[in-house]
């Protein structure tokens, strides 16, 4: 939409809604109704993901009839097959239903949980268990590991799988993951619901101190490290908004100050925004089509056999939205919240309620602008805020928040914040490890990385943009540059997918200009937004390793394509026991043109982690990410109307 206006609707069984409003529980629960009775489906059948099948762009932007659909992943157990179909909610019919041979679909909720009872009646991993002198069985922790690709037993077109790790508590209650088992490794046919082979490679003890970290057990003197006493002094901090916060909520529609935007949740990508767009004097200027994280890898650099086999898709493989947890006002988020709900599905395509999956709230974030007249005396001020729309998932021992940051200058961000435990090794006492580092005597954290794609679904001012690359160059010494001082912003439009491939460049202030040829700013160029890298880092993994085919979308940190609506996911649809990627760098290879056109910016961010005896026992958080700032789309500093800042509970 060009203009403020009323957006499409479709007819649902409860009432009319925006096309892109996430499905209901109802809804769910109807789409599996039809596809079970319409196939003929059997018990056997299992439903992975059930989410919304989103309009296409055109649909969206014309007046025909829209019809509410459902996108279903099924895997049929009986004859080891994923099927994709999407259902007409509006019309009670499957319209599309196909196989998926030689795929995996990603591991569903009822594989994760069983795949823990499926191990411990497992008479070899008992044994294994009891070489180690463990007594109590039900003390152990198994973590279904995907399975990676280490050959061509693990070809999904053969089995399903996983490799779980195995950890043990010392008691109730304590925690597990200070105590892992090294060395054992089992792995499980999820179809067969049985352990198919167990590789011991030796006995290595545990480590010796606990690393408890809640409230009953942090004063144990042998616990790492040790807490005296809570922390004094901290006076609470409190976030009054006594006149309520500035956004609006519709459904799943948000206005705050000069944005508009839709608020999506997927099983597998979790929060989605549509339709980000800048009210600007009753001018709607569009922003982003859609955006959402496509993809997390976590390749781990350590050799050993427990952990050779660990790069793992936590979201192409598990997915990150069922995995979403409730938040809570005052923990998770502070001030004047509004929490939407995430609605997924269990493998009998019933409704799942997270409820509070999604924190949406308004932040301070220190000036906006300021400027002091040393002559008169004159200080004029203005303070800044941010809407933030955040998520938190729990895949296995770690925890990673994910937020969308608005600013009332138009700038967005997205931030991963890192923490819960690392992944934890064991070494004989005394030994230093190679691939990692101590955390506490015997006890040491492998080397590891993340990376999060992001896929940024462009619409600066429309549909059509081109993407620029932006150096900082210093100019040759000469007549025009006689000191030697001067430097020019060299401009290097991406035209065809051939070049979609790009690297950050911090020698070069390297960023990207995503612009939109057909409309100028008021000083005569395109108006456009930039992309600003933040810190991150290539892969350490070498190319020639055994999973490196799996990861093409880390080879570069921006990637763009044109737009396609089947290039969704940056590893590729079903990543689960590939041997390569089937999505970045292959979206590429028919090297599209570019210029003046419908495209997506793929930004993809790397986390280094060399970790630190601070990381024990739960980590503090880290964090990385990257921003998108106006440039040349608005005629000035876009915040000179924010109005002068009055706190009255300010001391």
């Amino acid at each position: 939409m060009t203009a403020l206006e009323e957006p499409t609707t479709v007819e649902t069984g409860r009432g009319r809604v925006h096309p892109l409003e996430p499905l209901s529980g109802d809804e769910i629960r109807e789409a599996a109704r039809v596809l079970r009775d319409r196939r003929g489906l059997a018990d056997t059948a299992r439903f992975v993901f059930v989410t919304l099948h989103e309009p296409s762009k055109q649909a969206l932007a014309g007046n025909a009839r829209l019809a509410r659909e459902a996108e279903i992943v099924l895997y049929e157990r009986s004859e080891r097959m994923v099927y994709e179909a999407v259902v007409s909610l509006t019309d009670g019919e499957v319209v599309a239903f196909e196989s998926r041979p030689g795929v995996q679909s990603p591991v569903t909720g009822e594989e994760f949980f069983a795949c823990e009872d499926i191990v411990r009646a497992d008479p070899r991993w008992q044994e294994a268990m009891r070489r180690r002198g463990v007594t109590d069985l039900d003390l152990a922790m198994v973590d279904p590991w995907a399975s990676s690709w280490t050959g061509p037993e693990d070809d999904p077109a053969r089995r399903r799988i996983l490799r779980p790790l195995t950890w043990m508590r010392a008691a109730p209650g304590e925690h597990g993951y200070a105590r892992p088992v090294e060395g054992l490794i089992v792995t499980v046919d999820l179809d067969a619901r049985e352990v198919v082979d167990v590789q011991d490679n030796g006995v290595v003890p545990f480590p010796p101190k606990p690393g408890n970290y809640e409230q009953p057990f942090i004063h144990d003197p042998d616990n790492v490290p040790r807490v005296d006493a809570l922390r004094e002094g901290i006076k609470p901090l409190d976030v009054v908004q006594p006149e309520g916060p500035s956004f609006t909520v519709d459904g799943h529609a948000v206005s705050w100050q000069r944005w508009r935007l839709r608020i999506g949740f997927s099983p597998r990508e979790g929060v989605i925004l549509h339709q980000v767009s800048w009210d600007d004097r009753g001018r709607s200027r569009p922003v982003l089509n859609r955006a959402s994280l496509v993809e997390m890898y976590v390749p781990y650099g350590d050799p050993a056999p427990t952990h050779r086999f660990k790069n793992v898709f936590d979201q192409g493989e598990y997915g990150v939205g069922w995995l979403a947890n409730s938040l809570r006002l005052g923990c998770d988020c502070l001030g004047h919240i509004h929490y939407f709900d995430g609605v997924v599905n269990d493998q009998d395509g019933e409704p799942v309620v997270i409820e509070n999956a999604i924190c949406m709230h308004e932040e301070d974030v220190g000036i906006a602008w300021k400027h002091t007249d040393f002559r008169t005396g004159a200080v004029e001020v203005r303070r800044r805020r941010r809407l933030v729309i955040s998520s938190i998932v729990t895949v296995g021992n770690y925890e990673y928040g994910y937020f969308w940051y608005l600013y009332d200058d138009g700038v967005l961000e997205y931030k991963v914040k890192l923490t819960g435990v690392i992944s934890t090794a064991a070494v004989p006492p005394g030994e230093t490890p190679t691939y990692g580092s101590l955390v506490a005597p015997g006890l040491y954290g492998p080397n590891h990385q993340h990376f999060f794609c992001v896929r940024l679904d462009v619409a600066v001012d429309g549909p059509r943009n081109t993407v620029v690359e932006l150096d900082s160059v210093p100019s040759p010494p000469g007549p025009d540059n006689p000191h030697g001082n001067a430097w020019t912003v060299r401009r290097t439009p991406i035209t065809s997918e051939r070049e979609g491939g790009r690297d950050v460049a911090p020698q070069h202030a390297r960023t990207w200009r995503i612009e939109n040829p057909e409309e100028t700013s008021s000083v005569g160029g395109p108006t456009g937004y930039q992309l600003m890298p933040g810190a991150t880092v290539p892969p350490m993994y070498s190319s020639e390793a055994l999973f490196a085919p799996r990861s093409g979308f880390t080879e570069h940190s921006v990637w763009v394509t044109a737009y396609d609506p089947t290039q969704r996911f940056a590893a590729g649809d079903y990543p689960l026991q590939q041997p390569r990627s089937t999505g970045l760098p292959t979206f590429l290879d028919g090297d599209r043109p570019l210029e003046n056109a419908d495209v997506v910016v793929w930004y993809t961010m790397g986390a280094h982690h060399v970790v630190r005896p601070e990381d024990w026992p739960v980590m503090p958080v880290s964090t990385i990410g990257f921003m998108l700032r106006p440039s040349g789309f608005f005629d000035g500093n876009p915040v000179l109307d924010l109005p002068p800042s009055s706190n009255g509970h300010q001391h």
